[in-house]
């Protein structure tokens, strides 16, 4: 099994621990990136992705990478501290650079039969909407299967969090890593992702962006082909 953790910080603090815990736990082979220090720009908005080619992004080298990672990884953790309530800048600028890929445009099909996971902490509060930062992307890409897992740890430094914590952290990651671990292979996307496709799968029968309506049609998904197939690509 391969797992990815994208960080959404460079400094190691409790959000990076329970990543790192969590992917030990999963096994296997594991690939860190931390954010900005692996990348770090801003998406530009010239729609170049979305109407011609990703390749196109004037980023694409330097996210190339991390993309390919991704594509071969099985398990996806996104891990972010709550800056003011939401996802670290560089976070969203990272996430940002992959909107080309939501379902509405031109999803990576390998995404229907992985699982990902939103880790984020706090001091306080704010984890809720810090992972739907997060998760809405994963959910958009087409993952299959997406566990989150906020908690407030009441310190800013690791060794400052409570035994208690630790505990409760332990205790959460051992229950996700066994899910992981006992759908691996064979997750499949639930009722809204496909629900969600079948919509998408309408639209681009007739859709207005060319590079997606034939994305789709190269594919056969606006037949009767499904990423989450066994015959499926990739």
């Amino acid at each position: 099994m391969k797992t990815v953790i994208i960080h959404g910080q460079s400094h190691k603090g409790s959000t990076c621990h329970i990543a790192r815990i969590l992917a030990d736990k999963i096994g296997g082979e594991i690939s860190e990136f931390f954010l900005p220090k692996d990348f770090g720009e801003f998406c530009c908005g010239c729609t170049r992705c979305f109407v011609d080619s990703e390749t196109k992004c004037p980023h694409y080298d330097k996210l190339a990478k991390i993309t390919q990672t991704i594509d071969e990884a099985d398990v996806i953790i996104l891990a972010s501290p709550v800056y003011v309530y939401h996802a670290t800048g560089a976070m969203k600028a990272f996430l940002d650079h992959y909107g080309y890929r939501w379902m509405v445009h031109r999803p990576e099909e390998k995404m229907f039969k992985k699982q990902g996971v939103c880790i984020s902490t706090a001091a306080g509060g704010g984890m809720k909407s810090t992972n739907k930062d997060m998760s809405d992307s994963l959910f958009y890409w087409g993952t299959a299967k997406i566990y989150k897992f906020g908690i407030g740890v009441f310190a800013i430094d690791w060794s400052k969090v409570s035994e208690k914590k630790k505990q409760r952290i332990k205790r959460k990651t051992d229950a996700i890593a066994k899910r992981i671990r006992r759908r691996q292979g064979r997750v499949m996307p639930g009722l809204k992702t496909k629900g969600f496709f079948w919509i998408m799968h309408l639209m681009q029968k007739n859709g207005w962006n060319e590079a997606d309506v034939r994305y789709w049609k190269d594919k056969d998904w606006t037949g009767k082909a499904r990423p989450w197939k066994k015959n499926a690509k990739g």
